[in-house]
């Protein structure tokens, strides 16, 4: 009755907060439901320290959801899958060198300069913190969640192949940075004395390899089941059981889920496994995957407003997190630079193609469902609290004005042809 009561809570708050932005607001969706949640939340702080009933029975309720075990292990997989099927393979097909270049030594390059970063600011601030725990904040900031800008982007007119850029980058390097998160997690827990560097890359590649290969399987699978199947229901119910199986397969297996739910929607999602479908069936597969992605996005981005309401954050993680913003977006700069300063011998990009890459890599739920997860053992505190100032930051800050750079930077490349 508890689980009933809380995600009843949720799809209310979502529902008329999503009403509310559309019927006054009209911002972007989740950036909508974001900001209207988090002001709500700050309302409801206030009202809460005055001892009123109502709030504190919210807080308590709040405080049982497990925010990491809800994104992480049941809706991200829905997510990444949906997101992976919408996806214009074909496009993505000429655009992999620069997105597989991006989600893996991209993510590499901002985890380590993130770190170093984060090593030599935080004792300005009277925060030191031991390398390894500057690596693992690294590691879960850097995976790029674009969900929230993905309208405005195509309203804006960019160009096809950046737009599939930015989206095959996020879905992908959602994956690594996860893989590359549990891997340096595993180094902290048994510490630097007990590191043993075989069993690392080990982990890391039945992660990665396993959850790309698994993906592959599934998706291969659904195809053929799909092809034999002329029935919308049945075939809707198929794609609903891919995820849900393949995901509970990937945690037996040890596998990345993420990686897996994506390399899966891309296959399904395809133009060849859309050719195993029917008209009839494709229309309400595409609008069946269309509605969970809208409604798992309007969930979590009310959770994680609701958060502020059960976390601790002190004025100075405050002010320490404003200063990683600006150390976040410079990793994320260099980060792209080099990987489009490799390829830019071979092919030519969109003049405005590092600008919006660095500006549109937008940090969400994925970062701070990571952050949560860290024992108590660590930092977990202080990590969770910058954590959260860059990621309201980037869906704020930069989700509200990504559309606007986007219409400049536009106009400019216009005059000067």
């Amino acid at each position: 009755m508890e689980l009933y009561s809380t995600f009843s809570l949720l799809l209310v708050v979502a529902a008329f907060f999503a009403y509310l932005n559309h019927r006054f607001l009209r911002l972007p969706p989740t950036i909508g439901l974001m900001a209207l949640t988090l002001l709500s939340s700050l309302g409801l702080v206030g009202l809460g320290r005055l001892g009123v009933p109502a709030v504190l029975r919210v807080v308590e309720m709040v405080r049982t959801i497990d925010f990491h075990t809800v994104l992480m292990q049941y809706m991200l997989s829905f997510l990444l899958f949906s997101g992976a099927m919408q996806l214009d393979t074909r496009s993505l097909g000429r655009q992999r060198t620069p997105v597989v270049l991006l989600a893996t030594l991209g993510t590499l390059i901002s985890t380590l300069m993130v770190a170093c970063g984060l090593y030599l600011v935080l004792p300005l601030f009277r925060l030191p913190l031991d390398f390894i725990y500057c690596l693992l904040f690294g590691s879960l900031i850097s995976p790029t969640d674009p969900v929230a800008v993905l309208g405005i982007l195509t309203k804006a007119g960019l160009p096809k192949a950046l737009e599939t850029e930015i989206v095959g980058e996020s879905l992908f390097n959602d994956g690594v940075g996860v893989v590359l998160f549990a891997t340096v997690l595993s180094v902290a827990v048994a510490g630097p004395a007990a590191f043993d560097p075989v069993q690392a890359l080990a982990l890391l590649l039945r992660e990665a390899a396993g959850g790309l290969g698994l993906g592959a399987l599934l998706g291969y699978a659904g195809f053929r089941l799909l092809r034999n199947v002329n029935n919308y229901k049945v075939e809707v119910l198929l794609t609903l059981a891919i995820v849900t199986g393949g995901s509970a397969l990937a945690a037996r297996l040890h596998t990345s889920g993420p990686l897996a739910m994506v390399v899966a929607g891309l296959i399904v999602g395809s133009q060849q496994g859309r050719r195993a479908m029917s008209d009839e069936t494709e229309d309400y597969v595409d609008k069946f995957w269309e509605l969970i992605d809208m409604v798992l996005n309007a969930l979590l981005f009310v959770l994680m407003g609701l958060e502020m309401l059960v976390l601790r954050i002190s004025g100075q993680y405050v002010a320490a997190g404003l200063a990683v913003v600006a150390l976040v977006l410079l990793a994320r700069l260099v980060s792209v630079s080099i990987p489009l300063s490799f390829l830019r011998r071979r092919r030519a990009f969109s003049e405005f193609s590092l600008a919006m890459l660095t500006w549109g890599g937008l940090r969400g739920g994925i970062s701070v469902a990571l952050a949560l997860s860290l024992p108590p053992t660590m930092p977990r505190e202080l990590l969770v609290g910058i954590t959260y100032v860059v990621v309201v930051f980037s869906i704020l800050g930069q989700g509200l004005t990504i559309g606007p750079l986007a219409t400049r930077l536009q106009r400019g490349l216009s005059k000067q042809q």
